[in-house]
């Protein structure tokens, strides 16, 4: 039950950066080259590739080569059933988290 639940952490980790959670945004439609990518996440070209090795090394991409150019797409589209979910949840509670944000916010001031 441990190994499920690590597997299960290291997937939530993975979806835990907001530059992974555009990249899977920009593959919802489906298979894209590199260069795509980078032009809809507008981060640099090192940054981009460090998030997709990540979501590569737990499965959630995959790639292939073709010619001089790297595609990338998304191993199981349930994933974004997942991301959907988050999205339904967040916004039913939208007024908590930005109660929550404005505290964080507040503490931050203050250091």
């Amino acid at each position: 039950m441990d190994t499920v639940r690590s597997f299960k952490a290291s997937l939530f980790q993975a979806l835990a950066n907001p530059t992974r959670l555009e990249i899977l945004e920009a593959l919802r439609g489906g298979e894209l080259p590199v260069h795509a990518i980078l032009e809809r996440v507008r981060r640099d070209q090192a940054n981009v590739s460090q998030h997709l090795a990540s979501l590569r090394s737990r499965g959630i991409v995959t790639n292939r080569k073709e010619g001089n150019q790297v595609f990338y797409s998304v191993r199981d589209p349930r994933i974004f059933e997942v991301l959907d979910q988050m999205r339904r949840y967040a916004a039913a509670h939208i007024v908590d988290h930005m109660a929550i944000l404005r505290r964080f916010k507040s503490e931050d001031s203050r250091r």
